[in-house]
């Protein structure tokens, strides 16, 4: 019986969101933007422009094209040289967009990679659809867990590396046939997993801020940020709604990644564009994209360029191409935060 009311759940959720996420209050762009055919991705879509954000990006900012045309485009990191890599999940494989402009092939055969980042150690760990896992990809491939409490996983969403080794990671379905929904865990540096949270109907991203006392976790079915008081040994307490992201409600952000800048300000790629919290929670802006950004990085020689994969999904328009993912630029006067990748 469990199991059963976990799926009825999970299907209305579901349900809502489609029917939101087709609501005629589109985001910058309009409705039924990167419409096309399945032999290439969609048309370009108009610029935008960031809004003035003080200490943050200066007013009139271009949001830049880099390139277009990617499969599934996610977990985008700083590489230690400064570089850009991103994750194409349905190509299997791992991409690097160099300080020139030039992207190339960084790694193939990743199992349907999503998130990715770097331990202190310099290990490239990763979050896998299939199977369901987190790995580390170099410089050896090995598994770091593939199950907890004799369970597998749903499907592990994104991921971010403290600087004891310790990874925190979101699994954003669960296996509600076996009775375990969505959670967050933590793998500890000795490699012990506990789960510290499991009460996120969809959680996706997640990131730490700079001091690492505290964790962020993105549910993308919910609108607000939650946060996590996090403890010595890993584990999390006094879990509370941190910020608002989306200005409506009962709505869903549909937010996915998020990163921290090294003034501790958090960075949440939603349906309305790139949001922007104070550490104190407090909204500051939000930065249009052409299309919806699913995924963020501060990267470059000095961290001061974000980079967001943007997408058009399936849920917004039922006659899109889905998840032909975008890379955009955006120079920011906000320096990401140095001392961890992402």
């Amino acid at each position: 019986m469990k199991s059963k009311a976990l799926i009825v759940i999970v299907c209305c959720l579901l349900g809502s969101t489609l029917a939101w996420a087709q609501d005629e209050d589109a985001p910058a762009g309009g409705r039924g933007r990167g419409r096309g055919g399945p032999s290439g991705p969609p048309p370009p879509v108009a610029d935008t422009v960031a809004p003035d954000i003080p200490n943050v990006v200066a007013g009139g900012t271009k949001v830049q094209l880099v390139k277009d045309g990617f499969q599934d485009a996610q977990g985008a990191v700083a590489a230690p040289d400064g570089s850009l890599l991103f994750t194409e999940r349905s190509a299997n494989r791992i991409m690097k967009l160099d300080k020139d402009g030039n992207i190339s092939t960084f790694m193939d055969g990743t199992s349907e990679t999503n998130g990715l980042s770097f331990d202190s150690k310099g290990r490239a760990i990763a979050v896998q659809f299939n199977p369901p896992r987190v790995a580390v990809l170099a410089p050896t491939k090995s598994t770091l867990v593939d199950k907890f409490e004799g369970h597998a996983f749903g499907q592990p969403k994104d991921l971010v590396i403290d600087k004891k080794g310790g990874v925190y990671f979101t699994d954003i379905l669960g296996l509600f046939a076996e009775g375990v929904g969505p959670g967050v865990y933590y793998i500890k540096p000795g490699g012990q997993t506990i789960k510290v949270a499991s009460d996120i109907p969809r959680p996706s991203g997640v990131t730490l801020s700079p001091d690492e006392k505290t964790l962020y976790v993105i549910d993308s079915l919910g609108t607000f940020v939650k946060q996590f008081d996090v403890q010595p040994d890993g584990s999390t307490r006094n879990e509370r709604n941190f910020a608002e992201i989306f200005d409506r409600r009962p709505a869903h952000s549909l937010a996915d990644g998020a990163v921290v800048d090294a003034a501790g300000r958090l960075y949440v790629a939603t349906y309305r564009g790139i949001v922007v919290v104070g550490p104190d929670g407090k909204k500051l802006g939000t930065i249009p994209v052409p299309r919806q950004p699913v995924n963020l990085a501060f990267a470059g020689p000095d961290k001061k360029t974000l980079y967001v994969l943007g997408a058009v999904l399936a849920a917004r328009d039922a006659n899109a191409v889905p998840e032909f993912g975008a890379i955009y630029k955006i120079p920011m006067l906000a320096e990401g935060y140095k001392g961890r990748p992402r």
